[in-house]
């Protein structure tokens, strides 16, 4: 049936319907040349696909994962105070669950997909061997409590959509301390746990959180200073991007770990996470700052002018009319620096912090597992690059569904 073009008014004539051997003989074999390209092609897909599937179901190395699922989630964190990071699972569950029911959309959206990832973690910790190891039990009945809180809290907050706008806001600006607050511990409620025993995917989500938290209203300062019209401040943010920007992160982790001490009187003794969660800080600040002024330099210039003739003034029209504008402009760039972010926590091993590499490191060292027939390490090392692979396609796709509610890039 033919259609009609909307946009020029043209009538287009109908495709003509092709059945499945038709597409293939169309775009597949449609000459010798495309034949061979997709018998060779087919046959690299085989061979890669048997191989792994292969490999999936007869390595020998799964136990040694399945084992030190406690060292990859948590490391070394003391097991009868586990119910914290549980405790502060199922409270990041139940602000999204209660912000989808306050906002929907785009919260929806992230309430969705995470409680959607927390089916398929309690399936694939189901399917490990809860006898040769009790946290995947764990691990189950956490992600199922995970996705019934999202679930709960997006039915409660849907008939009472107004009075919990302020409160869920305020939740998620106290969420960071609180969550410090609750895996430290404090003296007397609960005892404290000192961070040298924290690590796995708990600590790369810590820093990655923290650097990004910490490094947004800096990198917001960096920004404005360097496109102010003081000159002494504008030199400094120039001075101070350009410095940062020019080094690797690994030598931003050496100076914090080994020189911030020499900066403090009195010689006092930092802790090492704090060291590295102030190099991510100030690493990451420098990026954003640039981000940041390249989307307030698109900006047209007519945007501020219109705020002035309203009346409002230069924090007003920067906090109301420029930074929206900018942010929005800029989201794409935003996710790929925190995907980038993420996974660039890893280099903090080399100061002594056991993230998720770092408690892989341990898992393929430990010495039940060196007479293993080809060793641990592909087992380990895949399961790792799953979880990265999968946090940070969730942050895409949800940047993704981000930029189509706010309509960015369409015509």
């Amino acid at each position: 049936m033919a259609s009609t073009d909307l946009s020029t008014g043209r009538t287009r004539p109908a495709r003509p319907s092709i059945d499945a051997l038709g597409w293939l003989r169309e775009n597949l074999f449609s000459s010798w040349l495309n034949t061979l390209i997709s018998l060779v092609l087919l046959w690299m897909i085989y061979e890669l696909v048997s191989g792994l599937a292969g490999f999936i179901f007869h390595a020998q190395g799964w136990s040694a994962v399945a084992s030190n699922l406690k060292l990859l989630l948590t490391w070394t964190y003391p097991p009868d105070q586990l119910w914290r990071p549980q405790l502060v699972f199922g409270l990041l569950a139940l602000l999204l669950g209660l912000s989808a029911g306050v906002w929907r959309g785009i919260t929806l959206v992230l309430a969705t997909g995470f409680g959607a990832l927390c089916l398929i973690a309690a399936l694939l910790a189901l399917a490990l061997p809860a006898t040769a190891n009790q946290v995947a039990l764990q691990a189950w009945q956490m992600c199922l409590a995970a996705a019934a809180l999202v679930l709960a809290g997006y039915g409660g907050s849907t008939a009472a959509r107004e009075r919990l706008r302020w409160p869920v806001v305020i939740a998620w600006v106290l969420l960071y301390p609180t969550v410090i607050l609750i895996l430290r511990g404090v003296g007397g409620a609960m005892p404290v746990v000192g961070s040298n025993l924290w690590g796995g995917l708990m600590l790369t989500v810590l820093l990655s959180a923290s650097g990004i938290v910490l490094s947004f209203p800096l990198g917001v300062l960096l920004a404005l200073g360097r496109r102010g019209n003081l000159p002494v401040i504008r030199w400094f943010c120039v001075a101070y991007i350009e410095l940062i920007r020019g080094v690797p992160l690994v030598t931003v982790l050496y100076m914090a770990s080994l020189m911030l001490p020499l900066f403090l009187p009195g010689g006092e003794n930092i802790d090492q996470l704090v060291r590295a969660t102030v190099a991510v800080t100030l690493f990451s600040a420098a990026y954003l700052a640039e981000i940041l002024r390249g989307g307030l330099q698109a900006i047209p210039k007519g945007q501020a002018e219109a705020a002035r003739a309203l009346g409002l003034n230069m924090f007003q029209t920067t906090l109301l009319i420029m930074l929206p504008q900018a942010l929005r402009a800029v989201i794409p760039v935003l996710v790929s620096h925190f995907i980038s972010l993420f996974k660039d926590t890893s280099l903090v091993v080399i100061v002594g912090l056991a993230d998720l590499l770092g408690a892989a490191q341990g898992i393929v060292g430990q010495p039940q597992w060196l007479g293993t027939p080809g060793g641990v390490w592909r087992e380990t090392f895949l399961v790792i690059a799953v979880i990265y692979w999968a946090l940070s396609f969730t942050m895409s796709r949800s940047a993704r569904q981000i930029e189509l509610e706010l309509n960015i890039g369409k015509q």
